[in-house]
């Protein structure tokens, strides 16, 4: 059973995930913007069941909190186990890679932190893997400024952008993706005004993304998601910067269902399309996108608005969460080591090596 709980410091969205006196906080993302409370974690259990039911979301949040997850997990493994915590730890890691399949950036720390464990002998591991994983969620928070610097070089002018989803310091170890590049290009005197799409069905960007915006003194206008091609279509918009859950080796981009609509309208209205995120959100494994594996979640979040049904009785729902755009919808990745141009498989694996 997750605590809800409060702690003595001052809510911002780069404190989405806290490491505090050896227990795991998450600003519950499911209550903001109207209440800022945070959820305590205490096994790798919880930890789990957090991502599945998105106190934390966000692949790159979602990679930080597994970390601390495999912490948790080491200490409840040592505790029953003590000397032979190895055996007992594997099923726990099995339950925290389990709790949702799109963000790769899940995996990818359970096997940086299985690493480590693997260096380890008998003795409590704890102490070890708390360092390991306060790294990894401040490499992340380097990452996010780096992606943001090399994004906003993509842009030279006052500029519009529209956002999809929140890829925040929400969504993070902090600082953000694609509203890191936002805040980048916002320090630098180029940004004009954001357009964030509302984000169905659990509406990420007006209460994540404008709530983050709001709170930097960033000028942010939400639109419903079926607005977005007609905005464009009016002027003022010249990118579109996204996050990502899962990049595939060919450049295919998985991110929140809704991105691929966005890129078709980019490309038709002629406006780039940047995508922002981590190297650890690249997947070189997967040839495309049509090898990504896309979550579908409870129609429930469809057909109601919080208890109460909106659609018609016996209608069905088709809810999956994430959509594929393809590379050649892609005018630029943007990762921490750099900028791929017209992303295609080679282009990936050179950027990658």
């Amino acid at each position: 059973m997750m605590k809800i709980t409060n702690l003595d410091i001052n809510v911002t969205a780069d404190h989405a995930v806290i490491w505090q006196d050896s227990r795991l906080y998450l600003l519950d993302q499911r209550v903001l913007p109207e209440v800022e409370q945070f959820v305590e974690l205490l096994t790798a259990e919880e930890t789990a069941d957090a991502i599945t039911r998105m106190v934390v979301r966000g692949a790159p949040a979602i990679g930080v909190t597994a970390a601390y997850g495999v912490v948790l997990a080491a200490r409840e493994a040592y505790a029953q186990s003590g000397s032979a915590w190895k055996q007992a730890i594997e099923p726990l890691l099995e339950v925290l890679e389990q709790a949702r399949p799109t963000a790769v950036n899940l995996s990818w720390a359970i096997q940086k932190m299985r690493g480590y464990i693997k260096t380890l002998d008998t003795e409590n591991p704890e102490a070890f893997l708390t360092e390991k994983a306060i790294i990894i969620h401040k490499e992340d928070i380097a990452a996010n400024r780096a992606i943001g610097d090399f994004g906003a070089s993509l842009i030279e002018r006052d500029c519009g952008i529209i956002t999809h989803c929140n890829a925040g310091a929400l969504a993070t170890g902090g600082y953000g993706t694609a509203l890191g590049v936002v805040r980048s290009v916002h320090k630098q005197g180029k940004l004009t005004q954001v357009f964030a799409d509302e984000t169905r069905p659990w509406l990420q960007g007006a209460r994540l993304t404008a709530w983050e915006l709001v709170r930097d003194n960033i000028p942010v206008t939400l639109l419903a998601d079926g607005a977005a091609a007609s905005r464009m279509a009016a002027g003022g918009i010249d990118w579109v910067v996204v996050g990502s859950d899962r990049i595939a080796g060919n450049g295919d981009v998985a991110n929140k269902i809704g991105t691929y609509h966005l890129a078709l309208a980019a490309r038709f209205h002629g406006i780039k399309v940047m995508v922002a995120a981590p190297t650890s959100t690249v997947d070189m494994s997967l040839a495309s996108g049509n090898d990504i594996p896309i979550e579908q979640r409870d129609p429930r979040e469809l057909l109601y608005c919080g208890d109460k049904r909106m659609a018609a009785q016996a209608v069905e729902a088709w809810n999956p969460v994430f959509d594929v755009t393809p590379a050649s919808l892609v005018d630029a990745i943007v990762t921490e080591k750099g900028i791929v141009l017209g992303p295609d498989a080679e282009k990936m694996k050179k950027h990658m090596a």
